[in-house]
């Protein structure tokens, strides 16, 4: 063999080794999915948004709920026998309302128990879908977060403080009419958010949860705690399975052009005893 046909050996392999890792990663996800579906005989839906799935050009591309996401979501449940659960896993900053109150109420209105995994943060819209589960399983330190609509890069909540607090004559008409847009935004949100809760807790705790949620009492950001969460009357609880945990493991975050700032041995580490 030439050198010349090495040389193109291994540029061959080299190409084909992200392609390779991608299929090997895809049928690892595949078989771990499998074998939650058969340990707890339900079916599994992820939800996984990465902040930054990839480069072009050195600009994030940025990933959240739309309706491809809902159109895919809605065909799983569609295949899915009422009596069967679903295991719904959250992994996602937040996006379309449209999108996640489609499958926040397709969760809602299955027959069987509805189980929403929160490994690290299920935000926003991702919220809104978690509070149509039976029942929501979080880490210690996962977080929920608030459902207030955002217009562009305004809370529709502090639109609506500009425009009370200002005079209208100071006010121009694209800030009155994102005011009255974001009005309407924050009652149609309270109102889902209170029919998701509907079924969970009396109707008047439903609507003070849906008003906190949604009217900006928090900036979008605030994380919701497991505590905190309960404390709201959610149905929370922290019993992790380690099968979720290590499904998300096969969901890696892509690499960054200057590469991260978290290194450790990905191994599970045990107390030693203290030799002599």
């Amino acid at each position: 063999m030439s050198f010349n046909d090495i040389f193109w050996l291994f540029f061959m392999f080299t190409a084909l080794q992200p392609l390779l890792r991608q299929r090997m990663l895809e049928a690892m996800r595949t078989r771990k999915i499998a074998q939650i579906e058969r340990d707890r005989n339900s079916r599994v839906i992820l939800l996984v948004h990465r902040q930054e799935t990839m480069r072009l050009l050195g600009f994030p591309l940025m990933r959240y709920i739309d309706v491809n996401d809902s159109e895919d979501v809605l065909r799983a449940i569609h295949m899915t026998d009422d009596e069967v659960p679903l295991d719904i896993v959250l992994h996602t900053p937040g996006g379309l309302v449209l999108a996640a109150l489609q499958i926040a109420r397709a969760i809602r209105a299955h027959k069987a128990k509805v189980t929403v995994f929160v490994p690290h943060y299920a935000m926003s819209g991702g919220t809104l879908i978690a509070l149509a589960a039976d029942e929501i399983v979080m880490c210690r330190h996962s977080v929920l977060g608030p459902i207030d609509p955002q217009l562009g890069q305004s809370p529709a909540a502090s639109l609506l403080k500009v425009v009370e607090q200002k005079p209208i004559a100071e006010i121009d008409d694209q800030t009155l009419l994102l005011a009255d847009v974001g009005r309407k935004a924050i009652a149609q949100v309270k109102a889902a958010a209170k029919e998701l809760l509907a079924d969970k807790m009396a109707e008047d705790k439903a609507e003070a949860l849906a008003e906190k949620l949604s009217t900006g009492q928090w900036t979008h950001d605030y994380p919701i705690s497991p505590t905190e969460a309960k404390d709201l009357g959610l149905p929370v609880s922290t019993n992790m399975p380690d099968a979720v945990l290590e499904l998300m493991t096969l969901y890696p975050q892509p690499v960054r052009s200057q590469g991260g700032g978290v290194e450790y041995l990905p191994v599970p580490r045990q107390k030693e005893a203290l030799r002599k």
